[in-house]
């Protein structure tokens, strides 16, 4: 077997994982159902390289509004990876007490809105903060994790309490400890990680579910879609109200900023 095989094979294994979680996968969908129906939304937020997952819910192509992607570009703009804002500095803040409550300072949180907070290993403050904020405020958490780097890591909380002590419903990526998974020999380490497949796949599979209860509901979401799906014309005009919506639901979120 070759090597890009047993990579495909591992893959296979974290579908199967998901697969076992549709029930929950199904409970998420329908409490961000209930937020977006509402007028609310839904808050994503990823530290490191989590942010892929928060930017794959929205905005991009087959999805659609109804979610403030929290992305902070000091814990994840990785690119640069030394000198001024470098990798260093952004895994320093992904631990700075407090940050977390500066950041949803921003936001005028209400308990219709829900939460998803996708964390690997689950052990780092600023997403364990923000997941007990948003719980303190009587908002539902819902994380993306690694089960099996969770369980196998500290947390950099002082008490040892870990994202999941905050969360009302927990997916696991289905990656293992570690997230690589791929031994090769002779290098002492493993490489090709699995937790951001997983959490893709998680995150499309909510989305899914939860376009067809939007829909269900007579409120079907606007799907940003390709022009060379369904036209020039369609196309422009489902971005400008899908990007419009997003406009209205985040105004209403700052004009409450701090209450």
């Amino acid at each position: 077997m070759n090597l890009t095989e047993e990579y495909l094979n591992k893959c296979q294994g974290i579908i199967n994982r998901i697969r076992e979680q549709q029930d929950q996968i199904q409970k998420a969908a329908e409490w961000f159902a209930a937020s977006i129906l509402s007028g609310r939304v839904v808050h994503v937020f990823g530290t490191g390289h989590s942010r892929i997952m928060v930017e794959e819910m929205w905005p991009r192509y087959g999805s659609f509004p109804g979610f403030n992607p929290i992305v902070e570009l000091s814990l994840t703009y990785h690119n640069n990876v030394v000198g001024a804002n470098g990798q260093r500095q952004a895994m320093y803040l992904e631990n700075a007490t407090g940050l977390a409550e500066r950041i949803l300072r921003n936001f005028g949180l209400d308990k219709r809105d829900t939460a998803l907070i996708i964390s690997s290993s689950g052990c780092n403050l600023v997403p364990i903060e923000m997941a007990e904020l948003f719980q303190q405020k009587g908002i539902k958490v819902v994380a993306i994790v690694t089960k099996e780097h969770l369980e196998r890591s500290k947390s950099k909380r002082a008490d040892g309490k870990k994202l999941s002590d905050f969360a009302d419903l927990v997916l696991d990526s289905g990656a293992p400890a570690g997230d690589s998974m791929i031994k090769i020999d002779n290098l002492e380490t493993p490489v090709s990680p699995g937790s951001t497949v997983g959490g893709i796949m998680i995150i499309n599979s909510i989305k899914a579910e939860l376009a067809k209860r939007l829909t269900e509901a007579k409120q079907p979401p606007k799907v940003l879609t390709a022009a060379n799906v369904i036209g020039a014309e369609k196309a422009t005009a489902i971005f400008e109200a899908a990007y419009d919506e997003h406009a209205h639901r985040m105004a209403e979120l700052y004009r409450n900023a701090g209450k």
